[in-house]
C-alpha cells in the first residue's frame, strides 16, 4: 500500500488517555511517521500526583503501536505560564482558565518547538476539534461531538501554529474512538476521561490557593445583608457559583445559591435564587484577542460563548481595537465572568476570542 504521508513525521502528545492513544493510531494508519511524546508538567509538592502512572500508559500504548517514545519536559513553561497565572489573577480578583493557557504555552508552544526542534513536520493531539482549511487560511472548527467539543480552549491558536498541528479525533464522537481504541487492543480505551485542571485533574481550588494566598473564611450574605452561611475566601469564587460554600442549617431548605457579587476588603460574598444573568445592550469587553482566519468588522453580528458548554449568545460588535473587542448581547444569557475565555463562533467555526474584562 503506498501512503502520501509516508515521509512526514507526527510527534503526538501522548497523555496516557484514550484520545491521544487513538490519535496516534489514526495517524499510523494514514502513513504518517508517529514519535509518542508525553509532557512532563510542574506539579506542586503538596499534591499527590500520578503522572508516573499516566507516563507509562503512555510508554505501553507507543510500545503497542510500535513507534518511539520521547519525554517532552514543560515543566518550566508550565509553572510560568499556566500555574503562576492561575494564582496571580485569583489575586488580582479574576476568575482565570488555565487549560486556556496550557494549550497556548505548553502542548502548543513548549511542545510544538520540541517537535520542531526533534525533526517533527507537524504535532497532533487528542483534542475533539477539526482543522479546516478556507483557500490558504487555516480554520479551526468545533469537534463532531457536541458533548467533548474543546474548541473553546483552543482560541489562542495562530495560523503559524495550526500550519503544524493535526487533530485526528475531532471529526468522531467519543463512542468510535472508544470503539477503535477496543477493536485494536490499546489499554487505554476503557480508561476514565480526564477531568478538571488541565493535567493536575480535581483539585480542590482553596485549598490550592491557600498554598500561595492567605484565604480566611468570612460571611455568606443573602441580597438583603443578612448572614447566612459562612465561606472559605472571597477571592476563590466566581459569578455565578453554586457550591463551595456553607448555609446554616436554617437555610439549608432553599433552592441552589448562586454567586453574585463579592466584597474582597470585606471578605464576603452575597448569593441569591436567582443566577446572574447579562441584559440585552449589556456590554461585554474583551482583552489579548486573537483572531484565526477572521478579523471582526464593526457592526458585525457574532456569537459568543463564556463558558465551557455554554449555549452561545448572540452580539453585535461595538468596536474593534489592535488587542480589544467590545460587544453589546442581543439576547439575556449567563453573566460573563472577568478573567475567563469568550470565544467567537460564526457556526461551526472557531473565530478567535480573548479574555473577558467586564
Amino acid at each position: 500500500m503506498k501512503f502520501e504521508n509516508k515521509e512526514k513525521v507526527v510527534f503526538v502528545g501522548l497523555s496516557g488517555g484514550v484520545d491521544s492513544s487513538v490519535c496516534a493510531l489514526r495517524l499510523l494508519q494514514q502513513g504518517y511517521k508517529v514519535v509518542g511524546v508525553f509532557i512532563k508538567v510542574w506539579h506542586p509538592t503538596f499534591l499527590i500526583c500520578n503522572w508516573e502512572q499516566e507516563r507509562l500508559d503512555a510508554m505501553r500504548v507507543a510500545a503497542k503501536l510500535k513507534i518511539p517514545f520521547l519525554t517532552c519536559d514543560a515543566e518550566q513553561a508550565y509553572k510560568d505560564d499556566v500555574a503562576d497565572y492561575f494564582i496571580s489573577e485569583y489575586k488580582a480578583g479574576r476568575t482565570p482558565n488555565p487549560d486556556v493557557m496550557c494549550n497556548k504555552y505548553v502542548k502548543f508552544g513548549a511542545f510544538l518547538k520540541f517537535a520542531l526542534e526533534h525533526g517533527a513536520d507537524y504535532i497532533a493531539t487528542g483534542h475533539y476539534a477539526q482543522h479546516g482549511t478556507q483557500g490558504t487560511t487555516h480554520t479551526l472548527l468545533r469537534g463532531v461531538d457536541t458533548t467533548k467539543d474543546q474548541s473553546y480552549f483552543l482560541w489562542t491558536l495562530t495560523q503559524s501554529q495550526l500550519a503544524k498541528v493535526l487533530l485526528p479525533v475531532g471529526n468522531s464522537k467519543k463512542l468510535v474512538i472508544r470503539s477503535e481504541a477496543q477493536k485494536n487492543g490499546l489499554i487505554t480505551a476503557d480508561k476514565k476521561d480526564s477531568q478538571g485542571i488541565c493535567f493536575l485533574g480535581h483539585i480542590d481550588i482553596a485549598n490550592f490557593l491557600s498554598h500561595y494566598i492567605p484565604l480566611h473564611e468570612g460571611d455568606v450574605l443573602s441580597k438583603n445583608g443578612e448572614i447566612i452561611g459562612t465561606h472559605k475566601g472571597a477571592l476563590v469564587y466566581t459569578s455565578g457559583q453554586r457550591h463551595g460554600f456553607s448555609i446554616h442549617q436554617s437555610k439549608s431548605n432553599q433552592s441552589s445559591l448562586y454567586v453574585i457579587a463579592r466584597d474582597i476588603k470585606n471578605n464576603t460574598i452575597t448569593v441569591t435564587e436567582q443566577a446572574p444573568l447579562q441584559e440585552v445592550q449589556d456590554m461585554l469587553t474583551l482583552s489579548h484577542t486573537n483572531y484565526i482566519g477572521w478579523q471582526p468588522i464593526k457592526g458585525e453580528t457574532i456569537s459568543v460563548q463564556t463558558r465551557y458548554r455554554q449555549t452561545p449568545s448572540r452580539c453585535t460588535i461595538e468596536e474593534v481595537t489592535e488587542s480589544s473587542l467590545c460587544l453589546t448581547y442581543q439576547e439575556k444569557g449567563e453573566r460573563a465572568t472577568a478573567g475567563q475565555s469568550c470565544v467567537l463562533y460564526d457556526k461551526e467555526i472557531c473565530c478567535g476570542g480573548g479574555i473577558i474584562e467586564v
